[in-house]
């Protein structure tokens, strides 16, 4: 009798589970499909990613937004997480170049809100979905120092390209007074013991100079130009 109790208890819950995560399925689509309609058209597109923590008083949100502008006035669009700290730099910055300044919105409980520097906004409840509009979108990640969501998604970066999931683009480490030890780790630590290649470090470049990331970028694109190759557009296609 309680074997068939149990049996019927777990039944109804994972039916009503069922039916929510079914549903929630139609939420995760609306969002990647009002996320494509607004970014079709902006690229070419640099992501900026860094702390929320650090504000306009500090130095780094001071060359965020230095390295948004000359990016904006470079042709670029800049694409952040669209809250405070350096995604608000990364979005003045951009606003007042030439370029859009857009910014992908998450609902957080505590350090989340909106900047008033975005010429398109999009909002996101999944922090996947929203990963995936920073890669699809971009032609190369700008790193500030942050914390646990910009290793994140530097990480994501980092995967992505190094599986060959999406196509290889300049990834680079602003400041290397904050990059530094982590750089070292990665070289004793996981290149040590075998858990990445020689070849994965060079997928990162640390740069303290804001025009240096702007001609990064470009030297990267010269010969091929920033459009896709067919290969590339299927894999981010795929992403």
């Amino acid at each position: 009798m309680r074997a068939h109790l149990k049996e019927e208890k777990l039944r109804d819950g994972g039916e009503g589970r069922l039916t929510r995560e079914a549903w929630k399925i139609f939420q995760i689509m609306a969002e990647f499909v009002h996320g494509y309609e607004k970014l079709v058209d902006v690229e070419p597109c640099v992501s900026i990613f860094g702390s929320a923590r650090l504000g306009p008083d500090n130095p780094w949100y001071l060359k965020a937004q230095e390295i948004a502008e000359k990016l904006s006035n470079a042709g670029f669009s800049v694409l952040s997480g669209g809250g405070p700290g350096i995604m608000e730099a990364a979005n003045k910055g951009a606003f007042h170049g030439t370029g859009y300044s857009i910014g992908l919105n998450i609902e957080l409980p505590h350090e989340q809100h909106s900047n008033p520097y975005q010429d398109i906004a999009v909002s996101f409840e999944h922090f996947y979905s929203r990963k995936v509009m920073f890669m699809k979108y971009a032609l190369a990640y700008v790193v500030m120092p942050g914390g646990f969501g910009t290793l994140d998604e530097l990480a994501e970066g980092l995967t992505l390209v190094q599986t060959g999931k999406t196509r290889r683009m300049p990834i680079i480490l602003v400041g290397s007074a904050f990059w530094s030890g982590l750089i070292a780790w990665w070289q004793d630590a996981m290149l040590g013991l075998g858990t990445i290649n020689p070849d994965d470090l060079k997928l990162i470049t640390l740069i303290d100079d804001p025009d240096e990331v702007v001609s990064t970028i470009f030297n990267h694109y010269e010969k091929r130009g920033f459009a896709p190759s067919a290969a590339e557009t299927e894999a981010l296609l795929n992403l």
